[in-house]
């Protein structure tokens, strides 16, 4: 297997709320949900750069997708991080986050590897850490 991840899904509870978090919250860019004309295929996707789309999709359709029952949301089985290119910008998106309606979980501060960073859950309890690590900038 190449080294590659081309989509992250994350499992949803309410896909109109999830979409306009990141659509009207964090100002990620999507062409709405598209697929509500399937079972199951109702879906947002976020472009984050070349070759890595985000996308919302209810639980209970990937639980189905799967074979699998639909069961508690778990806040600690991964993690989402965000890197920026300074600390301005870390604390400049963790108000975003907030603003629109995520659960500032640890304000953005100095940490011990030498960066700066904060952690905020989505509407449906995800984990974002939004971290400047002047180790491994981004490329712009």
């Amino acid at each position: 297997m190449k080294p590659r991840v081309s989509f992250i899904t994350l499992g949803v509870d309410d896909l109109d709320r999830a979409m306009r978090f990141y659509r009207d919250g964090l100002g990620l860019s999507t062409a709405g949900i598209v697929g509500t004309e399937f079972e199951h295929g109702a879906v947002a996707f976020f472009e984050m750069q070349p070759g890595l789309i985000l996308a919302l999709w209810p639980r209970a359709s990937l639980a189905h997708e799967v074979g699998l029952e639909l069961g508690p949301r778990s806040a600690t089985e991964f993690s989402l991080a965000h890197n920026v290119s300074d600390k301005a910008e870390v604390d400049l998106v963790m108000q975003q986050a907030g603003a629109a309606g995520g659960r500032i979980l640890k304000a953005a501060a100095d940490t011990f590897w030498g960066g700066y960073a904060g952690h905020f859950q989505d509407p449906d309890g995800h984990l974002w850490e939004v971290a400047w690590n002047p180790q491994a900038l981004p490329q712009e």
